[in-house]
Formats: structure tokens, C-alpha cells, sequence
């Protein structure tokens, strides 16, 4: 049995720095989630922050930036769904997260989120700003909860205050 539990910041990067199997942790975070078994062990983090993409950053909507567990049964489903009630009661009308192309989003339609379509994959590094891929540049599935309008455009409800 897992249950659900409060973690600090540090604690949770250490998770994921620890666990994630293709990122280190985020820049930053608004709130954390862990779910933890009935001797006490922590087996998972749900890290939230504001959206990466600063199109969707409209203050209605936040982001699962991490999220990862060590394989125990259900948790990702629990950390989801946790980070949705969450996100509610503070107000927030979205909520987003994106997952690698080769992972099929089973925790996620398990707790209740939407396919909301494929995003490009591909390198953050341009010319004029060069940067180190650290991250897979494959495309990938984004999927949400909330207002979104249509699955083919996350960003159609911005402004909007309806939820």
C-alpha cells in the first residue's frame, strides 16, 4: 500500500536526481508530492512548476516537470491525479505535462488526464543562443487537465477564467 505525503524541495530533487531516468531536476518548483509505502520509504515525487513553454504560462496553468517513482505499482497514477487536486485548490484552471513519444501515457489516462496531441521534438539550441542537449530530442505527448477547449490547441483558453 502507498500512501501520499508531503517532501521538501530538497528532498524531492534528490528523488529525481536519484530515480529520473532522462532528466536531472527543474529549474524551480511551486509544489512537491510524494507518495511513500507503509514502512515509510519514499517511492515517488511529482515535481510542479510553472509551464516551460511561456505561451502557456498565463497563471491559470501549472506544469508536472518531473515526475518518476521506483516502479511501484500505481504510483505515477497516484502522484498525477494528486497533483491535479492540488492545482485545483490552488486556483490553477490547467494543468499540463509532456511525456517521451515512446511512452504510451497509461498512468496518465489511468487518472483521469487528456491527450492533448504531439509536440515536436528536437534540440533547444539555436545560433544565436547555443545550448547543450541534456534531454531526449524525441517528439513528444502532451496531456492535460482543466479548461483546455480542444486537443489540438493548449493554449486556446488563455485569459479565460472558467473552469
Amino acid at each position: 500500500m502507498i500512501d501520499l505525503r508531503p517532501i521538501t524541495q530538497k528532498d524531492a530533487f534528490a528523488f529525481v536526481r536519484e530515480h529520473h531516468r532522462h532528466h536531472n531536476v527543474p529549474v524551480g518548483a511551486l509544489w512537491q508530492h510524494a507518495i511513500h509505502d507503509d514502512q515509510g520509504v519514499l517511492r515517488g515525487v511529482a515535481v510542479v512548476g510553472r509551464p516551460v513553454a511561456r505561451m502557456l504560462d498565463d497563471g491559470l496553468t501549472c506544469e508536472v516537470t518531473r515526475l518518476c517513482t521506483d516502479g511501484v505499482r500505481n504510483g505515477c497514477s497516484m502522484l498525477y491525479a494528486a497533483t491535479w487536486k492540488a492545482a485545483q485548490s490552488k486556483g490553477f484552471r490547467r494543468i499540463l505535462t509532456y511525456v517521451l513519444g515512446s511512452e504510451n501515457g497509461g498512468s496518465l489516462r489511468a487518472a483521469g488526464w487528456e491527450y492533448l496531441g504531439e509536440t515536436d521534438g528536437g534540440s533547444w539550441s539555436r545560433p544565436s543562443r547555443g545550448r547543450e542537449d541534456k534531454h531526449p530530442l524525441e517528439a513528444k505527448h502532451k496531456y492535460g487537465k482543466g479548461a483546455w477547449q480542444s486537443s489540438d490547441n493548449c493554449d486556446s483558453n488563455k485569459g479565460q477564467d472558467n473552469a
